[in-house]
């Protein structure tokens, strides 16, 4: 996810995958599955994605329990968004985007843009 470091894209991904807030604990957990971190370090990457905004949290006992702000396909679309925004040339980018799309893509685009004119 643009935006974010390896360790911030795995812990939204542990974060996205729950159906329920997790502590830095079962992040760590799920995190650990791959490879070896510190709790510190968890807890710091959480603490990040809190003060950027990706992520709220809420005090639970004596610890934080953390829930991502929006959904993966939400976060996704906006980085999308800011990406064209700053690329100087949002619809040429846009257009080209739409030129290289595979099949399968220009079918899922279509069905979108007719999703969002009957509104």
């Amino acid at each position: 996810m643009q935006g974010l470091g390896e360790l911030e894209g795995a812990a939204m991904d542990a974060l996205w995958r729950s159906d329920t807030p997790l502590s830095v604990r079962e992040v760590l957990t799920e995190l650990n599955r791959s490879r070896q971190l510190a709790y510190t370090t968890v807890m710091t990457v959480l603490d990040n994605l809190y003060r950027k905004g990706w992520v709220d949290r809420e005090l639970s006992g004596r610890s934080y329990q953390y829930a991502p702000r929006e959904g993966r396909q939400e976060a996704a679309s906006r980085a999308v968004r800011e990406l064209l925004e700053s690329s100087g040339d949002p619809e040429g980018v846009l257009l080209h985007f739409a030129q290289s799309a595979s099949d399968e893509e220009t079918v899922v685009l279509r069905r979108g843009l007719r999703r969002r004119s009957r509104k």
